[in-house]
């Protein structure tokens, strides 16, 4: 199989040439031009931001490709499907009030938000894939019934799959409630009690009434209702919640690979990364912690896998921000060249999901870089 091109672009500026202007130039040279989009229904994948979490990708960014869609005859939007977990983005109207209170709405974005999977996550197709792990998929129906998806993706580290990027943002992303369900299924977080001090924040976010506080002042799962959704092991500040992966990471990586290949099925799609403010964790949270490397620039590719890999050849290959959380137990000289998602989440397998992308035939781990 030939190299996929993935075009990159640094954020160094000139007084003619903002970043706006470079996005433009970035996806006009990797060919976004090449997709016929003239009174298409075009899906604007992107993710909004939890509230509270400043990491997310600029609403500027979503503006700019809006426009130039616009320039080429399509009817864009952006989306996004609701969320597995209790939160400002779990239900339709409350995801339009956090998306709109983030920036993205109809005034500064030029066209419409639309939440994909409807009011109560419950608006999907099942998409036929006859894979290995996932034979169909629930996907938002919104993104089904657009003729073109065009996915903005904030590149940075994620709990479960080890970064988030592309493959993570059109397979978790564009599931409905049901597809994370089934997406999240075989990991389960354990309370491991010598940590806990009771402090009951897991009890707080647990979105499905799990996670209790007993008499010992310990938290204790109900694994009858738990979904493994991994919200109690992001907000504790113990170490005490704790997912038991036996492999499961591994396993979710594949299964939203295959869902990223039933979201772009049997249309044109296209891909950027904006590899900035690379934080730990996912943009999910309410709270964005402090990046881990420099601001590195912009990617973009008609292929997900090999615009992830390169992506992530890319942090790799950046210098650790002194101060940032990979600091807590390393000094940043000695981690030039390492795997930085490992190093975040080292329990964590992202590797596995770009394999599969390959196997699947959704996209190539070898690509060529074009730097602008």
């Amino acid at each position: 199989m030939p190299e996929s091109k993935v075009y990159f672009t640094n954020l160094r500026t000139k007084p003619n040439q903002n970043l706006l202007r470079k996005l433009e130039i970035l996806i006009e040279k990797a060919g976004i031009g090449r997709i016929n989009v003239d009174h298409k229904l075009v899906a604007i994948k992107i993710h909004f931001g939890e509230p509270g979490n400043l990491a997310y990708i600029r609403p500027n960014y979503a503006a700019t490709l809006a426009r130039y869609l616009k320039s080429k005859g399509a009817v864009p939007f952006l989306t996004d499907c609701n969320t597995l977990y209790s939160g400002r983005r779990a239900n339709g109207p409350s995801h339009i009030d956090a998306a709109f209170e983030n920036g993205f709405n109809p005034l500064s974005a030029g066209c419409p938000v639309i939440i994909a999977d409807g009011i109560r996550g419950t608006e999907f197709r099942e998409v036929e894939t006859g894979l290995e792990l996932c034979k169909s998929a629930k996907i938002g129906s919104a993104i089904t019934d657009a003729d073109v998806i065009i996915s903005m993706n904030h590149f940075k580290g994620h709990e479960l799959t080890g970064f988030g990027g592309a493959l993570k943002n059109l397979g978790m992303g564009c599931a409905s409630v049901g597809g994370k369900l089934f997406l999240h299924s075989g990991s389960s977080p354990e309370i491991f009690g010598e940590n806990c001090t009771g402090c009951r924040i897991c009890e707080k976010f647990c979105g499905h009434d799990a996670v209790k506080v007993g008499k010992d002042k310990i938290a204790h799962i109900d694994y009858e209702k738990c979904v493994g959704c991994g919200q109690c092991v992001a907000v504790c500040q113990y170490d005490s919640a704790r997912v038991v992966w036996q492999n499961s990471s591994e396993s979710v990586c594949r299964k939203v690979t295959e869902y990223a290949y039933a979201a772009v099925k049997d249309k044109p799609s296209f891909h950027i990364n904006f590899i900035m403010s690379v934080s730990p964790n996912c943009d999910c949270w309410g709270a964005n912690d402090y990046p881990i490397v420099p601001d590195l620039g912009i990617a973009a590719s008609f292929d997900p896998v090999a615009l992830d890999k390169a992506c992530a050849d890319l942090v790799t290959d950046a210098p650790v921000l002194p101060g940032s959380r990979l600091c807590d137990n390393h000094d940043p000289d000695e981690l030039k060249s390492h795997d930085k998602f490992k190093l975040a989440h080292p329990d964590t397998s992202w590797q596995s999901g770009i394999d599969h992308g390959v196997k699947i035939g959704l996209g190539n781990s070898k690509y060529e870089l074009i730097t602008l």
